[in-house]
């Protein structure tokens, strides 16, 4: 049997594992299966890593049809979907997670971080909302020198009163933020000022500008003037600038609420690996990753190798998002196409030409019910069906922008897969005598590896047949950064 034949013979298997769709595919024309035996013997160029749907070894190959869906809007899961280029799928995954109304709630202050403002944020007042002083010191008008009256002080929220004014020739000791008085030519430093007790007099070391250390009404802003847009994530200083333009609470998008389904009975969740068993590397990391893309997270549930358990489980969700990690292939325990068929999901994406983690998948398991993430079970397989699908999802979903595309030097050759696109884990580096800051790819990048994941800062986007040095490349930054450069030498 030529490689060929026994491509197209696994392929065949694999259709029979999802019943009644191979019976779709032989009415397709002899164009459409052409297609098919293409992309087929494509995958076959890289059997050894990402192809395995849990955490233990390899893959069988995609169950899925080339090509280009005719319809935008895919029909029920029955219909065989294709296996999409990196970039559309990750549109797909985006489209899907804006399209419905956004909800809103109001939280208070205390309670918003973190979330994403489904509104702008407009100012409720002038700020600041009467003229301050900028600085401890005196408050003058006029030309000096200045007579002043001992111990009167004007203090910060001392209710002065806005009538108050201040005549030519006079000063007054003032504190940041108290209101200057009305006419008040300018507000002179302490350290700048002197005075003459005896006199009563106060001068000045350095030439008075009028209006300088004094904050003017509405210097910040004027009342009703968009502080912040729609969309925006709520920080520490958001919070800051909320509060001070008089906001009790923010009218923000609830957090996409998400289920981690762990799925394989060869998972160990403590202890060494042993006799066959490994340890679940994707149940401690996928609820803190999602968490800093803006969800709320369950614990994960272990789950194993049981389709009637992983059913009851997704049918009983309330969540708007489930992730499952591993049984994304064909093989005789990945029971994730199964029962997405079985429930009659609706099959938005099944399989991206991406290299690792080209078997994930994108469901929704009702119209207006829950979507699903189907991850590889390989754990940097895993993060790659993570970011291609999961994290545009739920951006759509919390009302977040799309993460910005940007594009960086590579320093190093990074070889590509033949026909797919590669995401490699690279490290910001900056650039030596005057050269221009770069990535540096990392080493420990197979589909079961996590070393170089987790001293990388983002992943590089290399397209089919690779990069040489020196050429841009598309980065897709991680939550976090490394919090210490340990990453050179035996990482790069």
């Amino acid at each position: 049997m030529t490689g060929d034949d026994a491509e197209e013979l696994a392929v065949e298997q694999a259709l029979a594992l999802v019943g009644g769709r191979n019976q779709a595919r032989g009415r397709a024309d002899d164009q459409a299966r052409d297609r098919a035996n293409d992309q087929a013997r494509h995958r076959a160029d890289d059997r050894t890593g990402d192809q395995r749907g849990n955490q233990a070894g390899d893959q069988m190959p995609h169950n899925q049809n080339p090509g280009e869906p005719a319809d935008p809007h895919p029909a029920p899961y029955t219909t065989p979907a294709p296996a999409l280029p990196w970039d559309r799928a990750r549109a797909v995954a985006a489209r899907a997670g804006r399209g419905g109304p956004l909800a809103v709630v109001r939280l208070p202050l205390d309670r918003a971080l973190g979330h994403v403002l489904a509104e702008p944020l407009a100012a409720l007042t002038d700020l600041p909302s009467f003229d301050t002083s900028a600085m401890d010191g005196w408050a003058v008008a006029g030309p000096g020198p200045w007579t002043y009256e001992e111990g009167v002080s004007l203090l910060a929220g001392a209710g002065e009163s806005p009538a108050a004014r201040l005549p030519d020739g006079t000063a007054v000791r003032i504190a940041t933020g108290a209101r200057t008085p009305a006419d008040t030519t300018a507000v002179i430093r302490s350290e700048h000022a002197h005075v003459d007790e005896a006199r009563g007099l106060l001068s000045t070391r350095r030439p008075v500008v009028t209006g300088q250390d004094i904050r003017p009404r509405g210097q910040e802003c004027r009342s009703g003037d968009q502080l912040v847009p729609a969309g925006t994530v709520v920080t520490p200083a958001v919070l800051g600038l909320a509060a001070a333009a008089g906001y009790d609470a923010l009218p923000a998008v609830p957090r996409p609420r998400v289920d981690v389904l762990v799925l394989g009975d060869e998972l160990l969740a403590a202890g060494l690996p042993h006799d066959g068993l490994i340890r679940d590397a994707l149940g401690p990391m996928l609820g803190p990753w999602l968490r800093a893309l803006g969800a709320e997270v369950s614990g994960p549930r272990r789950l194993g190798d049981d389709a009637e358990a992983l059913r009851e489980t997704l049918t009983s969700s309330d969540a708007d998002l489930i992730v499952t990690t591993g049984g994304t292939a064909s093989g005789p325990v990945d029971h994730v196409h199964p029962v997405l068929a079985a429930l009659g999901a609706e099959l938005l994406v099944d399989g991206v030409t991406v290299r690792p983690g080209h078997p994930m998948l994108l469901a929704r398991l009702a119209p207006d019910g829950p979507h699903l993430v189907g991850l590889p079970g390989n754990p940097l397989a895993a993060v790659s069906g993570l970011l291609t699908l999961a994290e545009p999802l739920l951006a759509g979903l919390a009302g977040r922008p799309a993460q910005d595309a940007y594009r960086a030097l590579v320093h190093a050759d990074v070889p590509g897969h033949p026909h797919d696109t590669r995401l490699v884990p690279v490290v910001h580096r900056a650039g030596r005598a005057g050269g221009r800051d770069h990535v540096a790819p990392l080493r420990y990048n197979g589909p079961a590896m996590l070393r170089g994941i987790a001293a990388a800062d983002g992943l590089a986007v290399v397209p089919a047949g690779g990069v040489r040095s020196g050429t841009e490349v598309e980065i897709l930054d991680l939550p976090w950064a490394p919090a210490t450069p340990w990453t050179e030498g035996c990482f790069t």
